[in-house]
């Protein structure tokens, strides 16, 4: 083996060197004289020139005790000399050194015996001064107490990040004892996920030496593995004297308890931000099933991943719940989830029916009025949660791991439930959670039980509406008529529109279109009325103005209602039409060969106004040509002008159509906007000739 074979690995990678001082002992200034048996001063370092003031060159060979010791000294330091050199036991203590100034300096010693191979003594001497001593052994001591007794937690790691020192409050936290973290990596203590972040920022503050303050970890250690906590971690980069870095020191304080209060400040946010929320999108419309959609879309995902609203039918049959012996019927309203899951197959779909057995949340919310939370979801809760086993089956592959049920309460009844559950999200549901689901849930079951009852309401209007109008025969003397009524769409109420047809003498056939303002019941009832006093009146062959003036004082006496009214008589034998307007919208008139165009009628006020007279207009209808009388719902919108509207209708009639029927389906179907907020009545009528 060569000699660079046989060098130490050491030797290879020396740690010392004259750059300048490291260590303890630097610190200290420790320095060595050996003395020969004689009490002859042999060597004398640089650390002693330092501690004495002598040169080397000033000392070696000469007596020590007269160089350093006052004379009344010198006595007792030959007789302890002595004693080491005889017996070979070391002595330690201060003795007063008499300095090359004149000055005194109490001075450590450590005196020792030494021994070389030809058997000769010497004494060492290693001396540091005292006062440098005591100043250090107190800076120790003080350290080493506020480590131990400190209640933040402190540690040490070396450049590998593995433990040099730990102190109780910091293996406290840690859940293991002092002497078990040391030697150990600051993974193997704090294995979970949380902790990657910390042991990223201590490699990235040892490498570039920028010191990381109050940086937020917050997880689980083996102190208490089912408890989150919170820890401000502090880290800064030691270095020795020369720089050389020593590793990492870490200071961990735990503020679980502001944590947790910030977390509370941050429900209590989203409580507030919710609520805010649910206030402004549940309820935007009078339609049971869109009113149960905005609440799921509200809920999820800011409060859960899955969501199911469900209605017992008993609400949507008859506007009241029937809790009876046998097992709720529910009909599904809405679902929604926060990503596409497997899970959803396990929710009831909207529109269809169910039932819950005894123990299910929702069941358990009708029958007790009071919300369940389920913590954490085990096999058996989540059959308990799920319709059937198939769904248990679907919700555990997902991950459902919480589940709440929160029962959807109006005037003091319950109507239905709300089901939230978390899957992705990792936090279980709590107290906090269930407020607030308890609190959107409330208000959301308000406007769906409202919802409800005006669906009621307006499905008798709409019957009473519709029991109201005329049942026609398509052709009259002279005329093919076609008439069509349609309730206004969206959520918006039944209005008073009507239309009539009424046989007169002589062949004559009096034609109407009229629109009670307002909606709902009263105002299909003030349309029966005007409708039952137009057809009295026109057995009274009266002019059309002075129909119209009859019912604008019958009208007078149903304030506050008002109505527009168009009111029509053809004469077949004569191809005569007679028509007055009581501030309706103009009739269309289409003529064979030529373009349709709005009458120019007087249009006079509306019924109810009183004191305005009405007038006549005579005009030619001849085979072939069509009058078209409408309300406002079938051509006013929200956000277009009344002439464009008009002119589109206009546009629409131009095509020649084979038939009164044709016309009016094309109307509806082009000209009517799906989302219109008032209903519509239209009567055509089309001259056939006078033996038809």
């Amino acid at each position: 083996m060569s000699r660079a074979e046989q060098r130490p690995e050491w030797a290879d990678r020396p740690e010392g060197g004259a750059s300048g001082p490291s260590g303890l002992l630097d610190l200290l200034g420790v320095a060595a004289v050996l003395l020969e048996a004689d009490g002859r001063i042999d060597m004398w370092s640089p650390q002693a020139e330092e501690l004495f003031g002598y040169r080397g060159g000033e000392v070696v060979g000469q007596y020590a005790a007269p160089l350093l010791l006052h004379p009344e000294h010198q006595e007792a330091a030959i007789r302890l000399f002595a004693e080491v050199m005889e017996t070979g036991r070391g002595w330690a203590g201060a003795f007063p050194v008499r300095h090359k100034d004149g000055s005194t300096r109490m001075i450590e010693f450590r005196n020792m015996r030494l021994t070389d191979n030809a058997g000769e003594h010497y004494a060492l001497g290693l001396a540091t001064d005292r006062s440098t001593l005591r100043q250090l052994e107190h800076k120790v001591a003080l350290s080493t107490r506020l480590v131990t007794q400190a209640p933040i937690g402190l540690a040490v790691l070396d450049t590998d990040l593995r433990y040099l020192a730990v102190n109780p409050a910091l293996a406290a936290m840690h859940g293991f004892p002092e002497a078990d973290h040391i030697g150990r990596s600051f993974r193997e203590v704090l294995p979970g996920e949380p902790f990657e972040s910390a042991e990223a920022a201590m490699r990235e503050v040892l490498a570039s030496g920028v010191p990381v303050v109050d940086q937020q970890v917050v997880g689980r250690t083996a102190a208490e593995p089912d408890e989150d906590h919170a820890w401000a971690v502090s880290l800064y980069r030691l270095e020795d004297h020369r720089g050389n870095v020593l590793g990492i020191a870490n200071v961990v304080v735990d503020v679980t308890d502001r944590y947790q209060e910030a977390r509370r400040a941050d429900r209590a946010q989203q409580r507030l931000r919710l609520a805010a929320t649910g206030s402004a999108r549940i309820g935007t419309t009078l339609e049971v099933e869109r009113t149960a959609q905005e609440l799921a879309d509200v809920v999820v995902p800011d409060l859960a991943d899955m969501v199911a609203v469900d209605l017992l039918d008993s609400v949507l049959q008859t506007g009241r719940p029937d809790l009876g012996e046998e097992p709720a019927l529910f009909r599904a309203l809405a679902v929604k989830t926060a990503y596409p899951t497997d899970a959803a197959q396990a929710i009831v779909s909207p529109g269809r029916l169910t039932t819950y057995r005894a123990d299910h949340p929702a069941a358990h919310c009708v029958r007790t009025r009071r919300p369940l939370l389920l913590t954490h979801l085990g096999g058996d809760d989540l059959i308990r949660v799920a319709a059937d086993p198939d769904g248990a089956r679907l919700l555990a592959e997902a991950g459902v791991h919480t589940d709440m049920a929160v029962p959807l309460i109006a005037r003091e009844q319950v109507i239905g439930v709300m089901d939230l559950a978390r899957a992705r999200n990792p936090q279980p549901f709590d107290e906090y959670d269930l407020a607030l689901a308890c609190e959107l849930a409330s208000s959301a079951a308000l406007s769906i039980v409202n919802a409800v009852l005006h669906q009621h309401i307006r499905s008798a209007a709409e019957t009473l509406q519709r029991s109201l109008l005329p049942r026609l025969s398509p052709c009259h003397p002279g005329l093919e008529v076609a008439a069509r009524y349609l309730p206004a769409q969206a959520f918006s109420e039944v209005g008073g529109d009507w239309y009539d047809v009424l046989p007169l003498d002589g062949d004559r056939t009096a034609l109407t279109v009229g629109d009670v303002m307002g909606s709902g019941i009263p105002a299909a009832t003030t349309m029966g009325r005007l409708r039952t006093a137009t057809s009295t009146l026109a057995d009274l062959d009266l002019d059309p103005a002075r129909i119209l003036t009859h019912l604008d004082k019958i009208t007078l006496g149903l304030d506050p209602y008002f109505a527009t009214c168009v009111y029509a008589v053809y004469d077949p034998h004569d191809c005569r039409l007679h028509v007055a307007s009581a501030g309706h919208l103009p009739p269309v008139l289409m003529r064979a060969g030529r373009p349709p165009e709005l009458l120019d009628l007087p249009t006079g006020t509306p019924l109810g106004v009183g004191g305005v007279p009405f007038e006549t207009t005579a005009l030619d209808l001849n085979p072939g040509d069509q009058l078209v009388l409408y309300t406002d719902g079938l051509v006013e919108t929200r956000h277009d002008p009344i002439d464009e509207r008009l002119n589109d209708l206009l546009r629409l009639l131009s095509p020649p159509y084979p038939s009164a029927e044709e016309t009016c389906d094309r109307l509806l179907r082009q000209l009517r906007h799906p989302d219109s907020h008032d209903d519509v009545a239209l009567l055509i009528a089309r001259a056939t000739g006078r033996g038809s």
